[in-house]
């Protein structure tokens, strides 16, 4: 069994693999840069999949195979390491989302990901990610899409989410595409389990500047989880969470009521469709 095994389990396929990768290469008294010349790879490309900053190739992972004596074993690792799709960052985040029994959402530009429509989705992932294939945003938009699933079980999270205006009026893929989403989103929140507010540009200045969600549980401690230019930031500080807690009840007072949100989405889901 494998040093973190024994510690701390890994909070990513990548970082799983790469712990046993390592494990297995000092068992067989191999050094990194030792390890890379047998599978044709740089000690530095070692050192990432071992520190669970790069998800292995492939390649390495059946090169792992035959350097170590182990058929298949290492390909059917790294199969399921890359099965969850999502940067190494975000696992923890969303493996937190599927156990939730409330989730609390701000979105300052965008619709959250969970109510995105596929067009919607996509726009965004190829305004973020330039050099893409179309396989890979394909399949980023699939995992994006799965992610509703939290809301599609038996007893769903509560959730609520306020949308500053902006992402009503960032025209996101075309008129068309934001017909779409925002006609979408009346139809999430017909929903017992989803609520929706916006917070109008009347309010002026935002109690918050940037994206955020709050996780609650039935059984603590809840955690917070803010959106950055680069990645995500999971915080589970309970003074830092509690000041969030605050931040957002701060933004859903400030925000129009459920009602009047809702008529103000369809009244500019209708400024797009015409």
């Amino acid at each position: 069994m494998s040093e973190v095994r024994e510690g701390q389990e890994p909070s990513s396929g990548a970082a799983f693999l790469g712990a046993e990768v390592r494990t297995w290469r000092m068992r067989a008294e191999l050094s990194q840069r030792e390890l890379g010349l047998k599978a044709n790879y740089g000690q530095q490309y070692v050192a990432k999949v071992e520190a669970g900053e790069r998800l292995a190739s492939p390649e390495f992972a059946d090169a792992c195979d035959r350097v170590f004596g182990t058929p298949g074993m290492f390909a059917r690792l790294r199969k399921r390491a890359s099965q969850h799709g999502y940067p190494d960052w975000f696992v923890p985040y969303v493996q937190l989302e599927r156990q939730a029994t409330g989730i609390s959402n701000y979105s300052a530009a965008l619709v959250m990901g969970m109510l995105q429509t596929a067009e919607y989705a996509r726009e965004v992932f190829q305004a973020a990610h330039p050099r893409a294939t179309v396989n890979e945003i394909d399949a980023k938009v699939e995992r994006r899409l799965r992610r509703h699933e939290v809301m599609e079980k038996g007893t769903p999270p509560l959730l609520w989410s306020v949308l500053n205006e902006a992402c009503l009026r960032t025209a996101v893929g075309g008129p068309e595409a934001m017909a779409a989403q925002l006609a979408h989103l009346l139809k999430e929140a017909e929903s017992p389990h989803i609520t929706l507010q916006v917070l109008p540009f009347a309010v002026g200045a935002s109690p918050a500047a940037e994206s955020f969600t709050l996780l609650t549980f039935d059984e603590g401690p809840n955690v917070a989880y803010a959106d950055t230019a680069m990645a995500g930031q999971l915080i589970d500080s309970p003074e830092r969470v509690a000041n969030a807690t605050a931040t957002y009840e701060r933004l859903r007072a400030a925000a129009l009521h459920p009602d009047q949100s809702l008529s103000m989405i369809r009244k500019v889901m209708e400024e797009y469709a015409r």
